[in-house]
């Protein structure tokens, strides 16, 4: 492989001797190493301003993110041959951890391959590539796959926009095997079915895992009868999860048809009762609350309302509005678990949004328990963006204190 070098700026190294992966465009030294020389996805050579090589790894000129280092060892560059090595440490973690082939494989940074994603339904392999690096390297990963993990089929979902700021097209396609109709998630024994190809995102939302068997412990120890109400709901993991552990009754609302059908399939699939609704959350709340419905258990668990940074304070007023709502549907000694997968907002501010709205309906919450992303979506302690999912499980009582 040609390394073409980039080297950078006076002093613009030292986060990347911390630890960082990534390469600003305004941290280059263009009048050395013009980046306009670049093809995207190009391998290249980072050095320090006074010439010696911190390591090998891409860059994209057209990305405001210019270069992401790969590797550190002069022995082992970014190649196809290292792809394999990154993704047999990463299977490993993996299965020490979980028992069935359910799982994210590989989370980008954290393990090594930036730009990388690749969750695992069995012997099938759903893979996005959000960068013009991995683009290039299309076939050395795929060959990667294929030697590691003899997958059945390989699924591309690269349907995502972030790509657009690669300068690289949105696409869904099988690099190789056959796709079945509908792919298989085993989670602590519950079974689920994920459409293959339009599911949202990579058809599964493994990140919530743990705290799904923590709602799981929640729901048995309240005694049995929990009623539950289980906001965006997707294909029912939350509230099927409630379900198996007792709840006496689960409401699922999400605004998709097909995510409603899916729900259904799923909780017949498992020989579980849920009620499924479709439509708009919020509208779906205010219908509740005028209703006087209540539930012991709300699960919030939206998309991400603050995408960019520079949506904060609409999104902000989003997850106001969701949680008071949600608590205004919360029986007297309830239970709200709320989410947020926005890197934006902070766990502080996700806490912060509990507490004001718990004054707001003049309600007084304690957090019982702050979960995280899950243990297939290790955080690089380097790079603050790869710790993203909050979930906190809030008891709402009457009254304040």
């Amino acid at each position: 492989m040609d390394y073409r070098p980039l080297q950078l700026r006076k002093d613009e190294d030292r986060r990347l001797r911390a630890g960082h992966l990534w390469v600003f465009s305004n941290e280059v030294d263009v009048a050395r190493t013009p980046l306009v020389d670049l093809e995207p996805g190009a391998a290249v050579t980072i050095l320090a301003h006074g010439g010696k090589p911190i390591g090998t790894g891409y860059a994209n000129p057209r990305s405001l993110i210019a270069a992401r280092l790969v590797s550190r060892d002069h022995e082992y560059p970014w190649s196809g041959s290292l792809i394999v090595h990154r993704l047999k440490v990463a299977l490993a973690l993996r299965e020490r951890l979980y028992p069935t082939p359910h799982y994210r494989l590989v989370f980008g940074e954290s393990d090594g391959l930036p730009g990388l994603v690749v969750d695992r339904y069995g012997s099938v392999l759903v893979a996005q590539f959000t960068t013009a690096g991995i683009e290039r390297m299309r076939a050395e990963v795929i060959a990667a796959l294929e030697k590691v993990l003899a997958p059945s089929c390989i699924l591309l979902r690269n349907d995502v926009g972030v790509r657009e700021l690669e300068g690289l097209e949105q696409s869904v396609e099988v690099a190789s095997g056959s796709l079945p109709e509908s792919l298989e998630v085993v989670e602590d024994g519950l079974r689920f079915g994920v459409p293959a190809r339009d599911g949202q995102k990579t058809g599964w939302f493994y990140d919530q895992r743990e705290n799904r068997a923590l709602l799981g412990r929640f729901v048995s120890s309240s005694g049995g009868g929990a009623r539950v109400l289980d906001l965006f709901s997707y294909l029912g993991a939350w509230g099927l999860r409630a379900a198996a552990a007792g709840a006496g009754e689960v409401l699922c609302v999400d605004s998709s048809a097909p995510a409603i059908a899916g729900i259904e399939r799923n909780a017949a699939a498992n020989g579980l009762a849920v009620t499924t609704r479709a439509g708009d959350a919020f509208e779906v709340l205010k219908e509740l609350r005028a209703a006087r419905e209540r539930f012991d258990v709300v699960v919030c668990d939206p998309p991400a309302f603050i995408k960019k940074r520079k949506d904060h304070r609409e999104g902000l007023s989003a997850y106001h509005r969701i949680n008071q709502m949600a608590m205004q549907v919360l029986s007297k000694d309830g239970l709200l678990v709320s989410c947020s997968c926005s890197h934006h907002l902070s766990r502080d501010e996700l806490m912060s949004v509990v507490r004001a709205e718990a004054r707001h309906v003049d309600r007084s919450a304690q957090v019982v328990a702050v979960g995280r992303q899950g243990f297939d979506h290790p955080v690089h302690p380097a790079i603050p963006e790869t710790e993203y999912l909050k979930c906190l499980f809030a008891r709402v009582l009457p009254g304040s204190f």
